[in-house]
């Protein structure tokens, strides 16, 4: 069963964000046969850092892009995500 990388930055509301707190946010979220690989943070600027979340899924599953970004939107000091990449490995 193959699976599929994706890679998505989720910029915070603002700088008083608490990152850790929010990557436990978005783990919670996640279907249960997707999981994250790993998280990073990106500077964007005067003191912002965006949130590059690396999440693998199986790529047999329709609409599971979807889905996990629709999660990741409503939690509570997510401004925006933007797709940097989707890969299958």
């Amino acid at each position: 069963m193959a699976k599929v990388l994706v890679s998505m930055k989720i910029f915070p509301t603002g700088t008083d964000i608490d990152l850790n707190l929010l990557k436990q946010r978005i783990e919670k979220t996640l279907p249960v046969d997707s999981s994250i690989y790993k998280f990073a943070e990106e500077p964007v600027a005067f003191g912002l850092n965006a949130l590059i979340a690396h999440v693998l899924l199986p790529e047999e599953k329709s609409g599971g892009l979807e889905e996990i970004e629709q999660g990741i939107q409503k939690i509570n000091g997510v401004s925006q995500i933007q797709m940097v990449m989707v890969r299958r490995v």
